[in-house]
């Protein structure tokens, strides 16, 4: 009985119950089944008291049979030999751990541990034993000297250990003879045993000295600061003398109380080192002075906490004197005006925003008419006066966000975007010309100068800054051959332009009246089943001379001349009748202008098309794009909400090529996403683009909206799109776009003669 009863005795209750399942049970019969019959004694009863009863008597039970016996001695047995079993899984788990595991009873003794704990106390490892008590290999350590700490006080370290060991907390160090450092962490168990983990920590403990060495005296301000709460954990002395602080003031502050704009601690990034390092950080001294900093970090644990360490580079000196080269490299010394380069980048800039929207921008060229002569007669000090007088005058007649710049002697460029039409330059001009034409009272002499000015509008005179440049500088070359003192536009781009520009309003205003416009319809068609659910609605000009003109030439001249919404207006209520000819489950798509929505009678628009033609609203989809959702304006949101309301589907078209497409989907609960046909071009050989289009119809899935891609022009495509759950589909692989005639044909043949034949395959 002995070495089984030792082995449920002493192991703790809830692992027993964990791998035992019946130690209760196991106890009574282990000890009236698994060994010899214990010896009788004598019971004795003290005076006036009845003899106590046996300690395992028991209520009378009829004698059991034999079989029973047998029987339960068999289970006793298995279960024995399964607990054993559930044992030894459990001592070769806890010997692959590579920290110290023991299991101790609730008197202290050892009831298991691993090969690594016998390998940290191996002056002591010839004493652990099943049944061994812990306190008394302490004391045969301490009495060896394996723990240095208990010198000269055995008893009273044994007792502390002790009530650290039944009374655990937070986790200790101890240290052993040899010098190295364990980490120990214990817990009691449901039974009052303890499971104990012993970690040594002796490689960390030599590395904070190292780092405490390396910290405290390096030349280089250094801070430490927790990862959780930013507070300041420590500091070198360098950042005490260097930010004027000290030790107490620091560690009552935060990381973010010594940073000057920035919200976010400086680890709090996912950039590279290389991207962290190059970064300028701005940081506040305790005399409120700013001061430029490159900030490198590193995790690190400080103090049994999570940390992070600064090394704060002061780079102020630096960053002024690239600030003063970089000025110089850009700026014209004598007015502090822009040079060419920097203007070209202000101007390339600006027209890098005003490309995804309709206005435009001027950059108008002026020269001073006869500086030389003030040169000549006055010298150059007062030619230089003059000069920087002009700059002040010409800066105070822009709007701030309007660039201004020097770019040779006599010459000078203002940039200005926000234009919509040139008119608008014009008025500029004339304001730049008036405000230089006052007299200058320079040294004692009244100086009157006269400009002339060279004006080159983008996008139509030039795309980028050079062209612009060139434009204007040739607008003003002829500006001072006609008459001096006045403007002149770029007339070789302009002047065509304008002349194509108003012919196509003329005829366009003329086709709108007399109905020459028609809408041409582009099937949708399911990917799945390969039938068309809908058409989209296309604007087309049939033209008496010029043929079918292209709706890239007139719909902007209709959207900058307010013909979009009488245009607009007559292709809802066309696309609306045709519709209504067609089958009940085929919707009609027509696109809106952001224009459309401004006229404020978008809404009656479509309801009274809706209205004349008899067409369901579920079967009328108007198609958006983000410009509109661009001026998050009130009106737009309550129209579009009302439209919804009436039952009219909302899609989002060009999904992809606007600001934050994402953002957009929060603001309103679109029915449909159309993909931009530029994610769709050769997506059979683009990992990027079918990446972009899973990305998409997951989206669309989670939103529970229909995901519809443009431009679907090859097989491939196809293939792709419906491999990655594409729902619909448009382009020419299927259709171009084609009158309302043969549309009522390909519909008759998608029906087919039994009523259920796709059109395509």
């Amino acid at each position: 009985m002995g070495e089984d009863y030792f082995f449920f005795r002493h192991l703790p209750q809830d692992f027993a119950r964990k791998t035992c399942g019946r130690k209760a049970r196991l106890g009574h019969v282990t000890l009236s089944l698994g060994s010899p019959k214990p010896r009788k004694r004598k019971r004795i009863s003290l005076a006036g008291q009845a003899p106590r009863k046996p300690r395992f008597a028991r209520a009378p039970h009829p004698p059991a049979a034999p079989d029973e016996l047998l029987q339960s001695r068999a289970e006793a047995e298995a279960a024995i030999a399964e607990a054993r079993k559930s044992h030894e899984r459990l001592r070769q788990a806890i010997e692959i751990l590579p920290q110290g595991i023991v299991f101790l009873d609730a008197e202290g003794r050892y009831v298991l541990w691993n090969k690594k704990y016998a390998e940290i106390y191996s002056k002591t490892a010839d004493l652990f034993a099943e049944g061994a008590r812990l306190e008394d290999t302490l004391r045969v350590g301490v009495a060896r000297g394996d723990y240095p700490e208990a010198e000269g006080h055995e008893d009273e370290w044994i007792a502390e250990r002790l009530q650290k060991l039944y009374q655990p907390g937070a986790r200790h160090e101890q240290k052993l003879a040899d010098g190295r450092v364990i980490l120990i962490d214990e817990r009691l168990t449901d039974d009052g045993g303890v499971v104990g983990l012993r970690v040594d920590i002796t490689e960390l403990k030599q590395r904070e000295a190292s780092f405490r060495l390396l910290f405290d005296g390096n030349p280089v301000p250094m801070i430490v600061c927790a990862l959780d709460d930013e507070r300041i954990l420590g500091v070198n002395d360098a950042a005490i003398a260097h930010y004027g602080y000290s030790r107490a003031e620091f560690e009552k502050l935060t990381i973010r109380s010594l940073q000057a704009f920035d919200s976010a601690p400086p680890w709090a990034t996912d950039r590279s080192s290389e991207e962290q390092a190059a970064r300028t950080w701005k940081h506040v001294k305790a005399d409120g002075a700013l001061i430029d900093l490159a900030i490198y970090s590193r995790e690190l644990t400080y103090a049994e906490r999570p940390a992070v360490l600064l090394a704060l580079m002061d780079i102020t000196e630096r960053k002024r004197a690239e600030a003063r080269l970089a000025f110089m490299a850009q700026h014209d010394g004598l007015t502090g005006l822009p040079n060419r380069n920097l203007l070209r980048q202000q101007a390339d800039e600006m027209l890098q925003h005003t490309r995804r929207s309709s206005e435009k921008v001027a950059l108008l060229m002026l020269g001073l008419d006869n500086f030389k002569s003030v040169n000549d007669t006055l010298g150059h000090t007062v030619g230089d006066k003059l000069l920087r007088g002009v700059a002040k005058r010409l800066r105070s007649t822009l709007r701030e966000e309007d660039a201004l710049a020097r770019l040779n002697s006599d010459e000078f460029a203002i940039v200005q975007s926000g234009l919509t039409r040139p008119e608008d330059a014009v008025g500029l001009a004339k304001r730049l010309l008036e405000a230089i034409s006052d007299p200058y009272l320079l040294d004692g002499h009244s100086v009157v100068i006269g400009a002339s000015i060279g004006i080159a509008m983008a996008p139509g005179d030039g795309d980028d800054s050079e062209k612009l440049l060139k434009s204007a500088d040739m607008a003003l070359s002829r500006a001072k051959q006609d008459a001096r003192g006045t403007f002149a536009f770029f007339e070789a781009a302009l002047d065509a332009k304008a002349q194509s520009r108003r012919k196509i309003e003329v005829e366009l205003r003329d086709a709108i009246q007399n109905d020459v416009l028609r809408p041409y319809y582009q099937p949708l068609i399911d990917l799945q089943s390969g039938r068309i659910t809908g058409f989209e609605a296309l604007v087309r000009w049939p033209h008496a001379e010029r043929g079918m003109v292209s709706p890239a030439e007139f719909i902007p001249v209709a959207e900058d001349t307010g013909l979009i919404n009488p245009l607009g207006g007559l292709m809802l209520r066309r696309a609306c009748l045709d519709a209504a000819t067609w089958p009940d489950d085929v919707r009609v798509a027509v696109n809106l202008s952001p224009l459309q929505f401004r006229s404020g009678n978008l809404l009656s628009m479509v309801t009274d098309a809706l209205k004349h033609s008899g067409l369901p609203p579920r079967r009328l989809e108007l198609e958006i794009t983000e410009t509109l959702l661009l001026e998050k304006s009130a009106q737009v949101l309550a129209t579009l909400h009302a439209l919804r309301a009436l039952g009219v589907r909302i899609s989002m078209d060009d999904f992809g090529t606007g600001y934050s497409s994402l953002s957009y989907l929060r603001s309103f609960p679109f029915d449909k996403i159309k993909i931009d046909q530029s994610f769709v071009r050769d997506l059979g050989a683009n990992r990027e683009a079918q990446a972009i289009i899973r990305s998409i119809v997951s989206l669309g899935k989670g939103l529970g909206v229909t995901i519809t891609a443009e431009g679907v022009e090859t097989e491939a495509e196809l293939s792709c799109l419906r491999a990655e759950g594409c729902d619909e589909g448009q382009g020419f692989l299927f259709s171009k776009a084609r009158p309302n005639a043969e549309i009522i044909s390909l519909l008759a043949a998608q029906r087919g003669i039994d009523g259920n034949t796709a059109l395509v395959a």
